[in-house]
């Protein structure tokens, strides 16, 4: 059965950038509108802006009722929360975020959780602050990601313990990060970071092809043996929803990357 139309999402990060205007954004567009813009000819958009700083309720809001209804966010946690030197001590800060995101209701995709490299995760800590994550969000599930960039600690216990809480890990497609494609939920979660500036769609036709293939893979159920694994256990069988997004490398071409892959996969976008 083909679920691509309706299990696999694909997008980039953020909306703001100069370099798009004239390029992805048609020259002369609004910039108060380029969320409109944007949200119309990709599925889904990573928030980066929450890593760096709070975000106002109707600042939610204003981005929820500018995309079109089956359009979803991922959001990523702030970086005051996940570069506590002390994990489980934030979760007042946890609900705070969690509380304000909440105002992009049905618009709310994945929750994304960083630590970066320069973090050494301690193991109790990581599951004591795991704890303070909840399930749900005003009657809502919600999905969470880790993205542990603690090289160190990317091992088979990390895929356990991820398992056991049922939030997916990033497979991050990056020369510089960790890479794991363990699957630890009911959703594949993945961040590609290799586009090119001098390829006028960021990626070559056959690694687009590929990830198109992959994406449907995942999607079906697949659990792909030829991506980087640690944990000897391997994933169930079962239907999973995708979420891929084209980031940070040669940010100038990700829209390109995005508008590509979707249409290989023949999923169509409203346009403006």
């Amino acid at each position: 059965m083909d679920r691509t139309k309706e299990a696999i999402r694909i997008g980039i990060g953020g909306w703001v950038y100069e370099p798009w205007r004239g390029r992805f954004y048609p020259k002369g567009w609004q910039q108060r509108r380029e969320l409109e813009y944007a949200s119309r000819h990709v599925t889904s958009i990573e928030i980066n802006s929450t890593y760096y700083a709070a975000q106002k309720p109707e600042t939610y809001a204003r981005w929820r009722d500018a995309v079109p209804d089956d359009f979803v966010f991922s959001a990523k946690a702030p970086k005051r929360i996940t570069q506590s030197r002390r994990l489980a001590s934030t979760g007042g800060q946890v609900d705070t975020f969690l509380g304000d995101l909440a105002h992009l209701r049905n618009r709310l995709g994945p929750v994304v959780w960083q630590l970066d490299r320069n973090a050494q995760v301690d193991r109790d800590d990581f599951t004591a602050f795991l704890d303070l994550i909840p399930d749900t969000l005003d009657g809502r599930r919600l999905r969470h990601v880790l993205d542990v960039r603690d090289a160190a600690f990317v091992n088979a216990d990390y895929v356990a313990i991820a398992r056991a809480r049922g939030m997916a890990i990033v497979h991050t497609d990056s020369p510089d990060l960790p890479q794991i494609a363990d699957i630890s939920g009911d959703f594949v979660y993945a961040r590609l970071m290799r586009s090119r500036t001098w390829i006028e769609t960021g990626y070559p036709d056959e690694e687009l092809a590929a990830w198109a293939a992959l994406a449907q893979r995942w999607a079906s159920g697949e659990d792909p043996a030829e991506l980087p694994h640690v944990s000897p256990v391997a994933a169930p069988v079962q239907p999973r929803d995708v979420f891929l997004y084209f980031i940070s490398a040669a940010k100038e071409r990700n829209p390109a990357s995005a508008i590509a892959l979707l249409s290989r996969l023949g999923i169509d976008t409203p346009g403006m």
